[in-house]
């Protein structure tokens, strides 16, 4: 096991894509401050490397120099005012700044130093005590959760920095504050006025009083002491090798990136066929997720939280340990990043590297010739695992020996809970008078693909019934009905299982040796697309989730599904902006837009910490090879593919 930085160090990188060092953070520090733009209020909510245009990244040569770019958010605590940089690291200059209009262009996103101030705020005010004494609670022991305001049509919040605050009761320092919901009442915060500006005290309802700390008495559950140990060993090491952050394992070659905003990132994704290097997907990542809720109550009816947008989720990413969140021979990798004063910081294991084993990857007996074999799968496991709030999600994203590409998202940790008001309403009852409200958990796949190259066509196949008749007399045909997807609206398509729905993207220029162009499908879940009505104001903003599929030609500054200031922006941003030309997609160089997810009605097994949830999607070859690339794997690689019966004796 070995644990090393993901960042280079220095100002010198070794390739376009590399994650900005420590060095390069301070850099972009000192030539922000050096022209006056960082003053005692100012902080930095986001600094990145800008990723240069794809054809500088596909050109580039070990040696050839790289002008390295930084993208920087700022806010102005005082005024509230937000700002957008481009610094160029290697001139040492400001390449271009831009000022935010946050009544039109939306908001940055929140620090974490506003969310520490609330409860601050919350004593200041008069009525949010008052609200607590008429509950009979201490405002002492009241924790506030700050949460992204949205927009909900309120003249006097336009182009004002504000939160809605949800309120839990603490009775000591070991009590789980999201067992203690404080329902029926909330506040508005105004983040640059720095006070509570309105007070909602809707109803009071009963404030639920057992403890929910999974440890807790009288239901804690006692430590089980007949599970056996399992380890995971590679006596000889891993199969894969490392190099700075290029990774190559069996036939597979990428390079992986991290972002504070989108989290782990995987570039430049290649599949060795027989000693050719054939590109698969140039960038894939998470690029937003939303968690729209289902209560319309008067106090609730605005959470729809924007995890990536709104808060930018990478930043609270986990350190990992062995043997809890990863087995095995596990390679880990630090992340650089920038604190809110633009200083850098080390996020310690923030990304597991490690291969597994996935059972049978193919097998068959054969009475005619006598053939026996089968062949082992396993994987590789490139992932990250973080703590928003209440929820945590892990990422992961897999490589497998037939080529197939997956990602999954797990959920886990604890459901935002609500008092609860009774059958017919929109939550479930987890303990006695908790509920745990009806939401999704939509996430938006940003896959740059590069299906053998950079020309790809997508189509939609379904598998379809072929009616009784000439060509089928007996009624037992079906088919796959393909249709390709040539423009922009074409491509705004939505999941169907009912017919087996996939995309292809293939590749119209090359073929395989039966003739076939080379391409990857995708397969969806096909779990709902976003439930709020259509008119609504979730709707508006997170329009990437109406749909499962979108697709759109490369352009580099089309980064995010919902825009890149979501933070109470009006709507209609991201991909409804991106697509309203209606450009051509057919034979292009292509992104795909996948949304996926959950549709979370709580179950009491959910509480007090939630059992792993999963979502994701595939990308398996179709005619991409000319036949099986898994048949040269090994039958196996320990001394014996079975047990000796002499080991059980």
């Amino acid at each position: 096991m070995t644990t090393t930085e993901a960042a280079h160090t220095g100002l010198h990188a070794d390739h376009p894509l590399t994650p900005l060092s420590a060095d390069e953070i301070r850099a972009v520090k000192t030539v922000l401050t050096d022209a006056g733009l960082v003053g005692d209020s100012v902080r930095f909510v986001y600094v990145a490397l800008d990723e240069p245009h794809k054809s500088m990244v596909q050109g580039f040569t070990p040696g050839d120099l790289i002008e390295r770019r930084a993208r920087v958010l700022l806010l102005d605590r005082a005024t509230g005012a937000g700002t957008d940089h481009i610094v160029s690291v290697t001139n040492g200059e400001i390449a271009s700044s831009a000022s935010i209009d946050s009544a039109t262009q939306g908001q940055v996103p929140i620090l974490d130093e506003e969310f520490a101030d609330i409860e601050e705020y919350l004593l200041g005010s008069v009525e949010w005590v008052a609200a607590m004494e008429r509950r009979a609670i201490d405002p002492a022991k009241v924790r506030a959760v700050p949460l992204s305001a949205g927009v909900f049509g309120h003249d006097d919040e336009v182009g004002r920095r504000i939160v809605r605050v949800l309120a839990f009761h603490q009775d000591d320092a070991v009590d789980l504050p999201w067992a203690h919901p404080i329902d029926g009442v909330n506040a508005y915060v105004d983040l640059v006025a720095r006070q509570v500006v309105q007070v909602i005290d809707d109803v009071v309802l009963p404030v639920p009083v057992e403890r929910g700390e999974w440890n807790a008495a009288p239901h804690a559950a006692p430590i089980r002491a007949d599970l056996k140990p399992i380890e995971i060993t590679q006596p000889e090491g891993p199969s894969f090798t490392v190099d700075g952050t290029e990774i190559t394992w069996a036939n597979w070659n990428f390079r992986f990136g991290f972002d504070v905003r989108e989290g782990l990132t995987l570039h430049q994704l290649s599949f060795d066929d027989n000693g050719v290097r054939r590109p698969v997907i140039y960038r894939a990542s998470i690029a937003e997720m939303v968690v729209p809720y289902a209560d319309p109550s008067p106090v609730r009816y605005w959470q729809n939280y924007f995890d990536q947008g709104e808060y930018l989720f990478g930043r609270y990413t986990n350190s990992l340990e062995l043997g809890c969140d990863c087995l095995g021979e596990i390679h880990y990798f630090d992340v650089t990043a920038a604190d809110e004063h633009g200083d850098p910081k080390v996020l310690r294991n923030a990304i597991c590297l490690h291969e597994e084993d996935y059972g049978v990857l193919w097998k068959h007996t054969d009475t005619f010739n006598g053939m026996s074999e089968t062949r082992r799968s396993r994987r590789l496991v490139i992932s990250f695992f973080l703590t928003i709030g209440n929820y945590d999600y892990g990422f992961y994203w897999y490589l497998y020996l037939d080529g197939t590409v997956e990602l999954e998202a797990k959920a886990t940790g604890v459901v935002f809970p609500s008092a609860y008001r009774g059958p017919g309403g929109f939550a479930t009852e987890v303990a006695p008078g908790l509920g745990a409200p009806f939401h999704q958990h939509l996430f938006s796949a940003r896959l740059d693909m590069a299906v053998d190259g950079d020309v790809n066509t997508v189509s939609e196949v379904d598998a379809v019934r072929v009616p009784v008749g000439p060509d089928n007399p007996w009624g037992n045909a079906f088919r796959a009905q393909k249709t390709t997807l040539l423009t922009e609206s074409q491509a705004q398509r939505v999941a169907d299982n009912r017919k087996a729905r996939t995309w292809h993207i293939t590749n119209p220029t090359k073929q395989n040796r039966l003739g076939q162009d080379v391409g990857y499908a995708l397969h969806p879940e096909g779990q709902p697309v976003l439930l709020a009505d259509d008119a609504s104001s979730i709707a508006a903003r997170a329009a990437f989730a109406t749909k499962n599929l979108w697709v759109t030609p490369y352009d580099p500054a089309q980064r995010y599904p919902a825009g890149d200031l979501v933070n109470q922006h009006p709507g209609q941003a991201g991909l409804p902006a991106f697509v309203a030309g209606n450009r051509n997609i057919d034979a292009q160089d292509i992104v795909v837009w996948h949304t996926f997810g959950l549709t979370h009605f709580p179950r009491p097994e959910d509480w007090p910490v939630m059992p792993v949830d999963y979502a994701g999607f595939k990308l398996k070859p179709v005619g991409f090879f000319d036949r099986n690339p898994a048949l040269g794997v090994p039958t196996g690689t320990t001394t014996h593919c079975c047990a000796d019966p002499a080991d059980h004796a």
